[in-house]
This record gives structure tokens, C-alpha cells and sequence, in this order.
């Protein structure tokens, strides 16, 4: 790709040298993370080890005022699309760590809208 670009930019730059860094790779469906609904930002994250709850959260910024956070659901799809319920209202607002589970590759985050 660097090269690519340096002969694209040879045209307008003598003997330019470019670098290419990767600084982000989500991967494939089955290693990502995929938060939706009321998270502050609804997003698709590379999944890491020892992943956890906490993690995602800090990641999509936490959940909106309209969450219903203790009524988001975790779509396992390791487990043949198996799903739990997760209690992410205690974890960030009341500093529960019981409700912090471990995230594994492929899961789902589906944070409901509340209705009051």
C-alpha cells in the first residue's frame, strides 16, 4: 500500500517516502463485539482476552439516559445464539462488580430503550 501511495505522490512530490501504520483492526464477525441499541455509542469492537462488561462499556462511552440498562440481553453466539441477561445499570451506576461477566468472542450487547 506504502508504495502504492509513493508512486501516486511521485507525481507531485520528488522521491516521496510514505509509511503505513495500522492503528485499528476489528476482524472478522466471529472475533468482534458488537454493541447495540442505547449505548452511547453503538459500535463493532476487536475483541481483546479477558475482555470484560466493564470494558465494552468504557468503550461505547456507557449507556443513554433512555437505557434500560439491567434489562440488556447478551446474545452468546459462541453458545448457538444462548441468551443471558446482563445488569449493566448496577455495574456502571452502582459500582456492582458482580454484574461484570466476562465477554468472548462473537457476542452480541442489545441495550433496550426504557419505557419510563
Amino acid at each position: 500500500m506504502a508504495r502504492d501511495i509513493e508512486k501516486a505522490l511521485g507525481k507531485f512530490i520528488r522521491d516521496p517516502v510514505v509509511t503505513v501504520v495500522v492503528t485499528n483492526f476489528v476482524g472478522p464477525y466471529s472475533e468482534q463485539i458488537r454493541v447495540i441499541g442505547e449505548a452511547a455509542r453503538p459500535q463493532t469492537l476487536p475483541y481483546r482476552q479477558k475482555m470484560t462488561l466493564l470494558d465494552v462499556m468504557i468503550a461505547v462511552n456507557g449507556i443513554t439516559d433512555f437505557a434500560d440498562g439491567n434489562g440488556t440481553t447478551l446474545l452468546r453466539t459462541s453458545e448457538g445464539a444462548k441468551q443471558y441477561s446482563v445488569r449493566i445499570k448496577d455495574l456502571i451506576k452502582r459500582g456492582d462488580v458482580s454484574a461484570n461477566v466476562e465477554m468472548k468472542p462473537g457476542d452480541v450487547l442489545i441495550i433496550p430503550r426504557s419505557w419510563f
